[in-house]
């Protein structure tokens, strides 16, 4: 026997005709879809600006409250972040729960959440939203009692500091751990930049495209269905960041690194918890911005994106521009210009191009060159296998030579074995 889904009302304030207001709205709802929760209303109230007690006026929270009552709804959710007071204010008059964009949000990352990293994130930001909104989840318990000192509060209001206190407690364990854990990534971190491979970060508006880009090159490149990440039509499929080496056809390798897609008003509690995941994409050396072209709203998607990466000091990263689910727009495909491509994931049409552009911008100021290395020096000659494009090797009376393609410091500090340099 199927469960009934739970059923909500949207309710939103259109601020002085804001301009994106109706697409907002319309994220809200996948937002509401993606928690598993069917949408049967929308309410919309113009103001100039918000009512600071209400988020909306006393006579709109009435006639949502009958609304809500009429179509029997589990939750009135609100488009944007109530404080505690309004929370607190709306249960007063509208009888059922309450959320908003964040709590959403949070409950979709805290269904999604799969390793031990993510689940402490989720945790943590949904106890810091919890922690200023006690009050208003509590407020029908209301202060009960009397007498002298400490017994003078009710019990409601004993429960909120018994709460409090459980939260920042638990809070303080969590990040305990949390910090842990990003010691162990960071210890990752520096390996992998000794190994000096290059890393390429996914970014962009969530269910862009970019787990499915992930896939393609695991397909391509890695050919092992157990690398491959979870890939579904629906907001934050992604959470949890997942590292590939992709080994190019001549030899070249990098890391390519799927992270958490953004939103619009993406939580402030979320990006503080997810910051060391998020650093991922800080120490990247090449950004792919996976873009769903076909999405109406693309441009804005693209703010967003542009303003999280500079929220987490990423924003002086180069950009390569990936313009997926073309095929819906455009006849010819692919569609190049320098640092933007247009393409079909789905289709596998100008897949091709994109990783000539990767290998462009990844590895422009290699050098190449021919290296002869004694048969003493076995070392360097591993060493460049490991770490450098390593395209031919011939072996003479004088040692190996290599015909090889490296970074610049790589160059430089075996520069005594260079024969030839190539063009």
């Amino acid at each position: 026997m199927n469960k009934e889904k739970e059923r909500a009302l949207l309710v939103g304030v259109n601020i002085d005709s804001q301009e994106n207001f109706q697409k907002l709205m319309d994220e809200l709802e996948n937002l509401a879809v993606a928690c598993d929760i069917e949408v049967v209303g929308r309410e919309i109230q113009n103001l100039y600006e918000v009512n600071k007690p209400l988020y909306i006026g006393k006579g709109k929270a009435e006639e949502i409250s009958n609304i809500a009552q009429e179509l029997n709804v589990d939750y009135v959710i609100f488009n944007n972040e109530l404080s505690h007071t309004q929370i607190r204010n709306l249960q007063k008059i509208i009888n059922c729960s309450i959320l908003d964009r964040t709590s959403l949000i949070l409950e979709i990352f805290s269904k999604r959440a799969r390793t031990k990293e993510a689940k402490l994130q989720v945790e943590v930001a949904r106890l810091e939203y919890m922690l200023p909104r006690l009050v208003g989840l509590h407020s029908s318990l209301g202060r009960q009692g009397g007498g002298a000192g400490l017994s003078n509060k009710g019990l409601g209001e004993k429960k909120i500091e018994l709460d409090r206190r459980r939260i920042e407690e638990k809070l303080t364990e969590l990040k305990k751990e949390l910090e842990e854990l990003s010691t162990d990534r960071e210890v990752q971190r520096k390996k992998r930049e000794e190994s000096e491979i290059p890393l390429v970060a996914l970014v962009g508006y969530t269910n862009a495209g970019k787990s499915s880009l992930m896939n393609y090159m695991i397909d391509r490149f890695v050919k092992d269905n157990d690398k491959k990440v979870l890939e579904e039509d629906m907001l934050f499929a992604t959470l949890d960041t997942s590292v590939r080496k992709i080994e190019l056809e001549d030899n070249r390798k990098f890391l390519l690194s799927d992270t958490v897609g953004f939103i619009s008003e993406l939580p402030h509690d979320l990006i503080k918890a997810f910051r060391s995941t998020l650093d991922e994409i800080k120490n990247a050396d090449l950004l792919l911005q996976v873009i769903d072209y076909s999405d109406p709203d693309f441009y804005s998607q693209m703010q967003v994106t542009k303003e999280t990466l500079e929220k987490i000091g990423a924003g002086d990263i180069p950009v390569i521009y990936v313009y997926n689910k073309s095929e819906l727009m455009l006849d010819k495909l692919p569609l190049v210009d320098e640092n933007e491509i247009y393409l079909s994931i789905k289709e596998r049409k100008g897949m091709d191009e994109l990783i000539d552009i990767i290998i462009e911008n990844l590895f422009k100021n290699y050098k190449k060159c021919k290296m002869l290395i004694p048969f003493s020096q076995g070392a360097v000659v591993s060493y460049l296998n490991d770490h450098a494009n390593v395209m031919s090797t011939e072996y003479n009376e004088n040692g190996t030579l290599l015909l090889v393609e490296c970074r610049e410091a790589q160059y430089n500090k075996y520069k005594e074995f260079v024969v030839e340099e190539v063009q």
